[in-house]
């Protein structure tokens, strides 16, 4: 529906990956998204990154030599629905109002103190994806796995669905998996591997044009579960989450079957792999990060990116990127236009191929809800209503009062990864600019904020 949107032509930056003209044939795109990876969740053997020691991932170890491998790559929120959102409209989440996972009032009432903003659990049909996009391209784009943006990825530019509803996590991992958008196989079938199987048939599908395959694998998701040898042999191996350990390189050997079909294939491929948001706390490797799913921690929004491009230039970037980034870098890789829309985010090309990281920008974060559960900060909620300013090396997190002024944490990632140093005092005029600057980016967005209770509780 928002196609008659995309009208400004996407352009390269100028640097050694350029854009794809738009009589040039453009190159194939696999986007494989990962639900719930924590960033240290991997072994990349990758200075750094955090090296998780009861998994191998060596498929994935692969594609990060071969990839731009970035250390600073952020979601949009602590959480699926609103970070996924924003990776496929390139737009922060003030600007598609999806701000959280189903009831921004979660956990215990008599521990809100806030009434939370209103909040969307569907993708409007005015947004424009990166589906839309890439079709107007001329591209077959196909969607394997979760959608959670809505009933059906095919309303917003994807011509073929397998799997995408608006739930969330699958009933079970191994059929049958009760998901209208995908027929059952034998019983005991396992979700991760029929998603990649559907993706090689599509894959292998005769077409002239080029393909746009988004795996949004359920993986690694709650329920945890996995076959029961493969839990058992990590149990036995000592691992202190052996079925999450399990799912993680079940995951990888998808992953690794998907890439060696890419080999050898007429048609160049640029490959991406990323993560929505933090790992699933119980399970996930939270060193050397604070946090998890559902904490404006960065163990809630640092995420890995990898991107193999047939011009980029491996290596391990530091850049904070964002993935608000993923839609002008795909459109200039692609030579295709971009929406007319506002975006947030810049063009990659340049550093993906060896030039100098993006110029520093700010990296905003607005999440006006509730998430039930504990943190390092709340004893009944995993976060409260509140936003976060990353500038460089620093970081602001906000947390909204009822009465007075935001409660204010500041921290020097460079130095401090695991925000154990709250500089927020000490650094106080530094916090009170950002917190500025934070508030005017809020107010030039409109983006909603919560409200305090009124007297009947409400």
């Amino acid at each position: 529906p928002a196609l008659a949107g995309v009208l400004a032509l996407a352009c390269a930056s100028g640097g050694a990956a350029p854009a794809a003209g738009p009589s040039s044939a453009p190159p194939d795109v696999v986007l494989i998204v990962i639900d719930d990876l924590g960033w240290g969740d991997l072994a990349l053997g990758l200075d750094g990154f955090a090296e998780r020691s009861d998994v191998a991932t060596p498929a994935l170890a692969s594609l990060a030599a071969e990839s731009v491998a970035f250390t600073r790559c952020y979601a949009a929120a602590p959480n699926c629905a609103p970070s996924r959102a924003t990776l496929q409209t390139g737009r922060y989440t003030p600007r598609h109002g999806v701000f959280t996972v189903g009831n921004p009032a979660r956990g215990r009432a008599e521990h809100r103190r806030l009434v939370p903003a209103p909040n969307r659990t569907v993708l409007g049909d005015a947004e424009v994806t990166l589906g839309e996009v890439l079709a107007a391209r001329g591209y077959r784009t196909v969607h394997v796995g979760k959608w959670h943006l809505g009933d059906d990825p095919r309303t917003q530019g994807y011509r073929v669905n397998v799997g995408g509803t608006r739930r969330g996590h699958p009933k079970s991992y191994f059929a049958p998996y009760s998901n209208p958008e995908l027929p059952d196989g034998p019983e005991g079938e396992s979700l991760t591997t029929r998603l990649t199987d559907e993706a090689l048939a599509l894959l292998d599908a005769d077409s002239d044009a080029p393909l746009f395959l988004h795996l949004s694998y359920y993986a690694v998701h709650t329920p945890l579960q996995a076959r029961p040898e493969a839990v058992r042999a990590k149990r036995e191996a000592g691992s202190p989450h052996p079925t999450y350990a399990a799912m993680v390189e079940a995951m990888d050997a998808e992953v690794g079957r998907l890439l060696a079909a890419l080999e050898g294939r007429e048609r160049e491929a640029i490959v991406l792999f990323t993560s929505d948001n933090g790992g699933y706390g119980p399970a996930t490797n939270r060193s050397p990060l604070r946090g998890c799913k559902g904490t404006l921690d960065e163990g809630g929004v640092r995420v890995p990116l990898l991107v193999r491009a047939p011009d980029a230039a491996p290596r391990v970037s530091d850049a904070p990127v964002h993935h608000v980034d993923l839609m002008p870098t795909l459109a200039a890789m692609t030579g295709a236009a971009l929406p007319a829309a506002a975006l947030d985010g810049v063009d990659l090309t340049d550093h993906l191929g060896g030039g100098p990281p993006p110029a520093p920008r700010p990296l905003r974060f607005h999440f006006p809800a509730y998430l039930e559960g504990r943190s390092d900060r709340f004893p009944h909620f995993r976060t409260e209503p509140g936003g976060a300013l990353i500038e460089g090396r620093w970081k602001l997190v906000e947390f909204f009062q009822p009465s007075g002024p935001p409660r204010r944490e500041l921290y020097d990632l460079d130095a401090d990864p695991r925000e154990t140093d709250d500089l927020a005092d000490s650094h106080a005029g530094r916090a009170a600019e950002m917190a500025r600057r934070l508030a005017r980016w809020r107010d030039r967005s409109a983006a909603p904020l919560p409200t305090p209770k009124g007297p009947g509780g409400e």
